[in-house]
């Protein structure tokens, strides 16, 4: 199979777990869950789950890469949701389409993001029931990546640097935490699986 092949097979197998896992639109209250669903469906590469894949892919075994490729995305997509906040980065547009709070409302958005967090924990407790070591140390790894330290605080340093001309060192900070940090997280959790 080539790698063309490969990645839209995985982008596939992900979006269809992810209809699987995400609570149903009319499930109460129906306007959050839609909000979930159309900021999770707006479309995306898939590229952090994909490279938990790829990463459980190298050293396979018989332990599901998926909930945990899940789990990843639900994080990286509340983080989006509140990155593009009036409050944050104020973008009407995320990949082409209306921004979560553009589509609903601020704080509809807001909640929307919310949600994903927990979500992404529920997941990760549920898929790994069996194995509750590994369940805890997947969840210490994206709970560590997610915090203060790594994403959210990569996201702070980048509304503090708005404006300004950022030296090399916060600009590598912003990029290390908010970005690459999940990245990492990704291979790490794959590889864990493994």
């Amino acid at each position: 199979m080539n790698f063309t092949q490969q990645l839209k097979e995985w982008q596939n197998l992900i979006n269809q777990s992810l209809d699987h896992f995400l609570p149903n639109a009319d499930l109460a209250p129906p306007r959050l869950h839609k909000a979930m669903r159309y900021s999770m469906e707006v479309g995306g590469k898939r590229l952090r789950p994909i490279l938990a894949l790829a990463a459980h892919e190298l050293f396979p075994s018989s332990r599901d890469p998926i909930p945990a490729a899940l789990a990843i995305e639900c994080i990286h997509t509340y983080s989006l949701i509140h990155d593009d906040l009036p409050a944050m980065d104020d973008s009407n547009l995320r990949r082409g389409q209306p921004a979560c709070h553009k589509a609903f409302d601020e704080a509809t958005a807001i909640l929307a993001g919310d949600a994903f967090q927990p979500l992404a924990f529920e997941i990760l407790s549920k898929g790994y029931v069996a194995e509750p070591a590994l369940a805890l140390e997947l969840t210490a790894i994206l709970a560590r990546t997610a915090g203060s330290e790594q994403l959210v605080g990569g996201q702070m340093q980048d509304l503090i640097s708005e404006g300004k001309e950022p030296d090399e060192e916060t600009l590598s900070y912003i990029h290390a935490n908010k970005t690459a940090a999940m990245i990492r997280a990704s291979l790490q959790m794959g590889f864990l699986l493994g």
